[in-house]
């Protein structure tokens, strides 16, 4: 029979008032735990320890307890390994030696294996417990089974708790749950119904570790402690940015057929990093031992945000994931996952207070340091003239500091240029530094409090279940709240490829990000993508990428994706031009290539500098400009009339002069070309946009075409092998001026071109897009996966 031992009555309490959670005193009894898992890796690392802190801390409260490992394995075999983990636990630092000995000779004493496989092996159990009980005499206080197995085997286990293992006479249940909570919305949605046939919402303790963290824990109470300083400044007029980081030096070996599933956004970013974020902006509850108010207050913040969408993103892989996946997945050399290890997200809050202040969540794998951190980074309107060392024209920020990074310590730090925080309880300001930075200031510029006595966030959380205390756990609505907001982001992104990266601290800037209004982008635009890289055939997966084509630059992704750069690199030049000279020069070629992009620039740029732009042709059929056929026809049909640029600033090529069409005599080619120079300054167009023929001609210069004396002429009168054959085109001499070039390339009709050109040296009488190569510009080739890849 187990042995209980029978501890003296000491009513459970915790602080009340407005900063911490007020629980009731719980009547003391017996207390059943159960881990089912209880030999697995997250067992053995924190949940033994933290149930062996809690019967420490629960020596003179009244209570009895028994603990109960469980899991598949019989009990011969699990038996022994249980207790090899429980003989590793430990006493913290303020209890005695001689005391942790007694204590942990009693833990052990109370622990037991059991195999709980079948529901025949959860009735056991259920018996067992209420023999105990009645041999001893003891009433009962509550049951606590904790699931530290797959989340697949929540409900078939919460079934068996249900049906065979609830106490009776008035004892509670809690059952804790381990992440992953689904996997998108549905998921979670279809694991929530199927938990709540079981078991009652007050029942479940769904867990995440990071809210058990100390520093974590302390966001809402500090914010409440320092209501009268933070008030003022805790909105958008003083608030630079927000950032809730998460960097990992580690990889993921071992972990890879969990990994591979979910990625970097699912494993912290939907969960840790998103609960923070939640903490930071929510509105203050007036009762912070109201989990039902800290809830709600919660909800209203994800009713606030703006949907998140892939421009909302960035994504990356560290180089060596792809083999650790062939290798633990059994996977071909050419197969490509585009799991992401690392993400940035940039989410914006839709309330007067936090209008327009970005929140940046982010976290990867393979970094340069291990750290945790939320920041919260004030605008500074002081400027000093000579002491640029002033602590008043340092950074502003209060950091809430998780743990490890150059500090090694959890902490809650303030910049002295901003305010003095109150003392909370529990925390010791900490006055004696070693000289580290955080966050580019010295840690002799802050303000540092640190938790007097530093728990394990899991021992922490397994207090708050024992005391029933449910704000550190997470509610079914705040559950589907958070995949409402993360899933339409990752089905944004299933078809998007990470940015490579190598790892470490070679990753120097290429993780570096960019904030343009609403939108994130990595910093730096060139990376280099190798054949093998790509993973042979398979390219379902990629987005954008940036590489090289025929020595010059080379933009390839998906036809929309490629449109989208296109079209954001066109308007990006545009407000460059304008800021710079107060115009921006452009030129179109003809065809149907271009149409998908005069519809992107129509539907999606409202802000493009029109009334600042001068559209030009690249070239024209000799057809009238009403009809069909007509180059500047088509992009007035779907571009010109639908943006609103001047008339004056709209140049069509003038083919048809005294009623006739292209007639050498009528001059029409100088004409164009004197329009140029008169106003495009040094004849130096901003962007020029071509196409590509099948038989290699650009603009309207096709294969063989005599170019003898037309080496200074910026416009000229060509000849195509098809009808109508009559045209009016730029030259290279006009093109090759430009300061930039963008040849677009789309379709599989065109990888047998986009390949032999690649092959090919520059001979523009055979290949006239050879031709094209700016002087004094740069030349960059958007090429779609159906030309690139075939």
């Amino acid at each position: 029979m187990l042995v209980t031992v029978l501890l003296l009555l000491v009513t459970l309490c915790a602080q009340g008032g407005h900063g911490e959670e007020k629980v009731e005193a719980q009547r003391p009894g017996h207390v059943s735990v159960v881990i089912v898992g209880g030999t697995g890796d997250l067992a053995k690392k924190y949940l033994w320890q933290g149930f062996f802190e809690l019967y420490v801390n629960q020596v003179s409260s009244g209570n009895t307890f028994s603990f109960f490992g469980g899991g598949l394995s019989p009990e011969d075999q699990g038996t022994p390994v249980l207790f090899e983990i429980l003989k590793a636990v430990f006493c913290l630092k303020h209890v005695s030696e001689e005391r942790c000995a007694v204590l942990k000779e009693q833990f052990l004493r109370l622990a037991q294996y059991r195999q709980l496989k079948t529901p025949e092996d959860y009735q056991e159990l259920a018996k067992h417990i209420d023999k105990q009980l009645q041999e001893e005499g003891m009433t009962e206080a509550g049951r606590l089974f904790y699931l530290s197995v797959p989340a697949f085997a929540y409900a078939d286990i919460a079934e068996k708790i249900n049906n065979s293992c609830r106490p009776t006479s008035g004892a509670w249940l809690r059952v804790v749950l381990e992440k992953p909570f689904g996997h998108d919305f549905r998921s979670a949605q279809v694991l929530a119904s199927q938990l709540g046939n079981s078991l009652k919402e007050e029942e479940m303790y769904r867990i995440d570790h990071y809210l058990g963290k100390q520093v974590v824990s302390k966001i809402l109470p500090f914010r409440i402690e320092n209501k009268k300083s933070l008030d003022p400044i805790w909105n958008k007029n003083h608030i630079e940015r927000v950032e809730i980081v998460l960097k990992e030096t580690l990889d993921v070996k071992g972990r890879i057929p969990f990994y591979d599933q979910y990625g970097v956004i699912r494993d912290v970013i939907q969960n840790h990093l998103t609960e923070v974020m939640t903490l930071l902006t929510m509105t203050l509850p007036l009762n912070l031992s109201s989990s039902e108010e800290v809830t709600q207050n919660k909800l209203q913040i994800f009713s606030s945000l703006l949907p998140l969408g892939k421009n909302q993103a960035v994504i990356g892989q560290y180089q060596a994931y792809k083999t650790e996946v062939q290798q633990e997945l059994n996977k071909t050399k050419d197969h490509v996952s585009v799991t992401p290890t690392f993400a940035a997200v940039l989410a914006h809050i839709d309330e007067a207070r936090y209008d327009g202040v970005p929140i940046l969540l982010i976290s990867g794998k393979m970094l340069d340091e291990r750290v945790g951190y939320a920041r919260i980074l004030f605008k500074n309107d002081i400027f000093c003239l000579q002491n640029h060392n002033s602590i008043h024209c340092k950074p502003k920020q209060i950091v809430f500091y998780f743990g490890h990074g150059s500090l090694q310590y959890p902490a809650i730090l303030v910049s002295k240029n901003l305010f003095k925080p109150a003392l909370m309880d529990e925390w010791k300001e900490q006055t004696e530094h070693k000289d580290v930075n955080i966050l580019g200031l010295p840690i002799s510029d802050y303000y540092v409090q640190t938790p007097t006595v530093q728990r394990e966030a899991y021992a922490e959380l397994i207090s708050h279940i024992f005391a029933g205390r449910k704000n550190s756990f997470i509610s079914t609505e705040n559950l589907l709240a958070s995949w409402g907001l993360w899933t339409p982001l990752l089905s944004s992104l299933v078809s998007s490829f990470p940015r490579i990266y190598p790892g470490g601290a070679d990753n120097e800037d290429l993780l570096d990000i960019r904030l343009k209004g609403n939108d994130i982008s990595y910093n730096s635009e060139v990376v280099i993508i190798s054949p093998d890289q790509m993973g042979g055939t398979s390219a379902n997966g990629f987005q954008v990428m940036q590489g090289k084509y025929r020595s010059a630059d080379m933009v390839s992704a998906w036809a929309e994706e490629l449109v989208e750069r296109l079209a954001a690199d066109i308007q990006e030049a545009a407000e460059a031009a304008v800021r710079e000279g107060g115009v921006f020069h452009l030129a179109f070629s003809g065809g149907s290539t271009p149409l998908a992009l005069f519809h992107r620039l129509v539907l999606h740029h409202f802000s493009f500098p029109w009334r600042n732009t001068h559209v030009w042709m690249v070239d024209e059929r000799c057809v009238p400009l009403t009809e069909m056929e007509s180059n500047f026809h088509s992009l007035h049909d779907h571009l010109l009339q639908h943006v609103r640029i001047p008339y004056y600033n709209i140049h069509p090529m003038p083919v048809q002069l005294n009623q006739r069409l292209c007639v050498e005599e009528d001059g029409a080619a100088l004409l164009y070309e004197k329009e140029v120079s008169k106003l495009v300054n040094g004849s130096r167009f901003h962007f020029v946009l071509l196409g590509v023929g099948y038989d290699g001609h650009t603009a309207s210069l096709f294969p063989g075409i005599k170019m003898d004396g037309l080496e200074e002429r910026l416009v000229a009168l060509t000849e195509s092998p098809v009808k109508p054959h009559q045209r009016m085109s730029l030259t290279f001499s006009a093109i090759n001026r430009a300061h930039r070039v963008a040849l677009l390339v789309m379709g599989k009709g065109k990888h047998e071109l986009i390949t032999q050109l690649s092959r090919t040296k520059d001979n523009p009488n055979k290949w006239p897009v050879t031709g094209v190569k700016p002087a004094n510009g740069r030349l960059v080739w958007y090429i779609d996966y159906d030309a690139l890849i075939g």
